[in-house]
């Protein structure tokens, strides 16, 4: 086996660089596990949630997540009002990428029925339907940007990768903005029909 030796410069310059010390730390704050679940939701101040100004970054991670009902897309929206409501504004883009398992036939295209123009309804993480075979789920991340911030909009991005009902990987992406000067304070997550059957979903706060 090699070993491979650093000069002092070297280290100097990773050092000055900045980005070894001063990267931030991820703060685990919530877990929630899905059991026939009809929505998984996180309010800020609620059972143990912080949303609010204590992280200026916050990312939701997804595990598995496994619809009860097949052919559906799993979707998010954001609340001003501690959860009340999930009707925040929100313009996105969707893209993605995708590979049958049979291998006959591969895509990467923007997807103009996915995203959302000034719109307050869910927005989908899934370009099109999650199957619900027993080994099929969707498993990814979104970021939330400064959530609590009462001057500008609210940006977020998303990644996931799902497997699709006729069996095909989807590499899915998604951006927008919570177009709203209030805070957003509370996010729900469901599917577009029937509940999530099983799965979990972490947030964290980015210091």
């Amino acid at each position: 086996m090699a070993l491979i030796k650093l000069n002092d410069r070297a280290v100097k310059d990773a050092t000055e660089f900045g980005s070894i010390t001063s990267l931030g730390s991820m703060t685990f704050i919530k877990k929630l596990t899905a059991s026939s679940s009809a929505t998984l939701s996180f309010v800020d101040g609620s059972d143990g949630v912080v949303l609010d100004d204590t992280y200026k970054e916050y990312v939701f991670t997804f595990n598995n997540i496994h619809p009860a009902t097949d052919n559906v897309d799993f979707t998010f929206n954001g609340s001003t009002d501690s959860g009340s409501n999930y009707n925040v504004v929100k313009t996105t883009t969707f893209f993605n990428a995708s590979h049958y398992e049979s291998d006959i036939s591969t895509e990467f295209a923007y997807k103009t029925g996915d995203d959302l123009a000034q719109s307050t309804a869910y927005q989908s993480l899934t370009r099109t339907n999650l199957g619900n075979d027993n080994d099929q789920s969707l498993s990814g991340t979104l970021t939330l940007y400064n959530p609590s911030s009462t001057t500008f909009v609210k940006h977020f991005m998303a990644i996931d990768n799902h497997s699709h009902s006729v069996n095909l990987s989807l590499n899915d992406y998604v951006a927008g903005y919570f177009n709203t000067t209030s805070a957003i304070n509370a996010m729900a997550f469901k599917m577009s029909s029937g509940n999530i059957d099983a799965g979990d979903i972490c947030l964290y706060g980015i210091a």
